[in-house]
């Protein structure tokens, strides 16, 4: 007569009855448990849970920042991306021309302008924010952004800018050279400055389109100017408005 496993099962290596009849019930699941003090494989399964991560906390809430100011442009019928969202010449001692200089990055002319800004972006900055971490990803943007409004301001006084490009460009630039070490140019940088910075330039003088390659160009040059400050660093760092169309989105704006 075969006798139940839980009850008398001997243990060979001398564990007490209690241990004995808790091994004797993993048997029954398929597996030996010394003593039963490890948990299951398959409760250690079930413990693990998949869940969403806000990985790069200043990559996402800018893309979050385009996205709203695109919205508020429509429901605004154009009002916040004339006066807070694109940058342009007008008198200094409005408050709002200061808004700008930093502003015009979270502007764009439609949702294609957007889309393929911000496509670019969740590819290319959270790899860079996981790198130099989410106070100098700060730092390319708001130190792009405000020379981009700043030069536009003092040499395009009849152009109306926006767009992220630039921010996009610096880090394209940045991503390039991220294994610099002193006293080498790494060959990959050399490449996409000639690409893109060269493309830039032979279309700014050949083409007449409403894109801003001035934009690109200095996004361009802070990335890298930043890229190169980050690893040879010891420490990183941490007037009236042009009238909008029907659909809040201004024909004249220079976008980027």
């Amino acid at each position: 007569m075969r006798r139940p496993i839980g009850m008398f099962y001997k243990c060979p290596w001398g564990a007490s009855k209690m241990g004995a009849q808790s091994a004797g019930r993993d048997l029954f699941s398929g597996s030996l448990m010394y003593g039963g003090n490890v948990p299951q494989r398959e409760e250690r399964y079930m413990k693990k849970k998949v869940k969403v991560t806000f990985n790069a906390p200043v990559t996402l809430m800018f893309v979050i920042a385009c996205f709203a100011a695109l919205i508020l442009g429509y429901i605004t019928h154009g009002w916040t991306t004339n006066h807070l969202f694109s940058v342009y010449r007008s008198s200094l001692f409005s408050p709002l021309t200061y808004v700008r200089f930093i502003g015009h990055v979270f502007g764009h002319a439609g949702w294609d302008h957007l889309l393929g800004n911000m496509m670019t972006m969740l590819i290319i900055a959270p790899l860079l924010e996981e790198k130099y971490g989410s106070g100098s990803i700060l730092f390319v943007i708001l130190t792009t952004a405000v020379t981009t409004g700043i030069l536009s301001f003092l040499f395009f006084p009849n152009v109306q800018l926006l767009g992220a490009s630039g921010v996009v460009f610096a880090f394209i630039l940045l991503s390039s050279i991220t294994s610099v070490r002193e006293g080498e140019i790494p060959l990959t940088f050399i490449l996409v400055a000639v690409l893109y910075l060269g493309q830039q330039v032979l279309d700014g003088l050949l083409l007449d389109d409403n894109i801003s390659n001035f934009g690109h160009i200095i996004g361009g040059v802070c990335g890298s100017l930043i890229g190169y400050k980050l690893n040879f660093g010891k420490n990183k760092p941490s007037g009236g408005a042009p009238s909008a169309g029907s659909n809040g989105v201004n024909s004249n704006y220079t976008y980027y």
